[in-house]
């Protein structure tokens, strides 16, 4: 059968033999490093990186903390309100 033009049909896997790309040997950082010189480079990389956190001012962390204190109570009434809710329908359904 002849191909179309544009045909998007696919060579098979006979016909190419394709060779899988050989490791190549670490280098850098995480080269041949034991256990303990990786848990060593993990430990700085995570000191590196809190090092670059913006931390927020006690003012900002009031304010944060107290919005999420004002907004679980408000959760904690509504599933209340729905859970009462609920319990009486269940009675008068049930009786």
């Amino acid at each position: 059968m002849a191909d179309a033009v544009g045909s998007i049909d696919m060579p098979d896997a006979q016909d190419e033999e394709v060779e899988e790309p050989k490791k190549k040997p670490r280098k850098g950082k995480r080269g041949k490093k034991g256990p303990f010189g990786r848990l060593a480079l993990f430990y700085r990389q995570v000191v590196a990186e809190l090092r670059k956190v913006v931390w927020p001012s006690r003012n900002q962390l009031t304010t944060y903390t107290t919005v999420v204190i004002i907004f679980v109570l408000i959760l904690i009434g509504l599933v209340t309100l729905i859970d009462y809710g609920l319990d009486h329908v269940t009675k008068y359904v049930f009786g």
